[in-house]
């Protein structure tokens, strides 16, 4: 996938624009689950996730391969979209951004506003993401994918800051959208060599990767209904699954019920906001707490853009339900 020199020389890039992340150890979540809980804080970043550190890297490496590059166009539900805005500014290239209707409307101001132009296209990930060819024909923009190796590359810089901080971590829980945080994680994990164990987080209501896991076969969902838009995927990607098969310990379903909850533990414990993406290794590690008392665990805060309105719903004591309407979202959609 990459070499270690690759790594450290991503690493170099990353801290020139953007500070390293911290990874603290809360008192009150240990006094709370009984175990020493390391948060990896990529909520911090300008963009509030870490997807800008593969957005930085993948451009970076595009343009030393094609330097007539003339523009760059993805899909999205927003945090990808906003790393590849805000590395195609720097660049100085133009940036399309294709994402489903009634995306949530606040990614959608943080994309515009780091010079994005959105299109709207499918009732979610999955079917915005397959206008992609037929959008970049027609610009003749580079169309940029959800995972590519490059991706894992720059979002492997957060793993290389955390194992290098807490080097004795018995398991790290990290959520699988497409799989570029979890296969950086990997990577570096086995570059460092380390024993750490990693467990994957879905969604059940989003679940691909762990039925995928289960049977050792790609695997495809009907929906990904679940108000955790950042790891709202139908469909496994085959070097991403190939990567967690051999490299994660298992993948874990959580509910979305335990989601909204280790949003309000992360509130409560850490005054920090995360998106429903972001708590969702949390999630996870309260739901396996048995099993890891007394030891010290991980979890990657991989985003804090939860939209106003599911978040006074959430930290009311509430979790939001999209199941009855794929195109519903806490707040009104943005016209495009």
């Amino acid at each position: 996938m990459f070499s270690r020199a690759e790594l450290e020389q991503s690493l170099r890039l990353v801290h020139a624009v953007l500070p390293a992340t911290p990874q603290y150890a809360w008192p009150l979540l240990r006094q709370r689950l009984g175990i020493d809980v390391i948060v990896k804080h990529e909520n911090h970043l300008p963009v509030g996730a870490f997807k800008v550190r593969g957005g930085l890297v993948y451009v970076d490496r595009l343009l030393r391969r094609q330097p007539a590059v003339r523009g760059l166009i993805s899909a999205t539900r927003g945090n990808h979209g906003q790393s590849i805005a805000y590395a195609g500014h720097r660049a100085g290239l133009p940036v399309t951004i294709v994402v489903p209707f009634r995306n949530s409307p606040e990614k959608n101001a943080a994309m515009r506003a780091l010079g994005a132009n959105l299109v709207e296209a499918g009732k979610d990930f999955d079917e915005a993401r397959a206008q992609l060819v037929e959008l970049a024909e027609r610009t003749g923009f580079e169309p940029i994918p959800s995972f590519h190796p490059d991706l894992v590359l720059g979002v492997a810089t957060y793993a290389c800051e955390l194992f290098t901080a807490w080097q004795s971590l018995d398991a790290v829980y990290v959520p699988i959208g497409l799989g570029s945080g979890i296969c950086g994680l990997i990577r570096t994990r086995d570059l460092l060599g380390l024993r750490t164990e990693i467990i994957g987080v879905v969604s059940e209501r989003a679940n691909a990767y762990s039925l995928a896991f289960a049977t050792g076969r790609p695997a495809t969902t009907d929906t990904a209904l679940t108000f955790a838009d950042g790891i709202a995927t139908r469909q496994t990607d085959p070097d991403a699954l190939a990567m967690i098969l051999d490299g994660a310990k298992r993948v874990i379903e959580v509910s979305e019920a335990e989601i909204a909850e280790a949003i309000r533990v992360y509130h409560e414990d850490t005054h920090n906001l995360a998106e429903g993406a972001g708590a969702a290794a949390l999630a996870g590690l309260i739901r396996e707490r048995d099993l890891r008392r007394g030891q010290r665990c991980g979890v990657i805060l991989c985003g804090g853009n939860l939209d106003r309105g599911w978040a006074a719903q959430v930290l009311a004591g509430g979790v939001p339900d999209v199941s009855d309407d794929p195109l519903r979202h806490a707040g009104n959609s943005a016209v495009l």
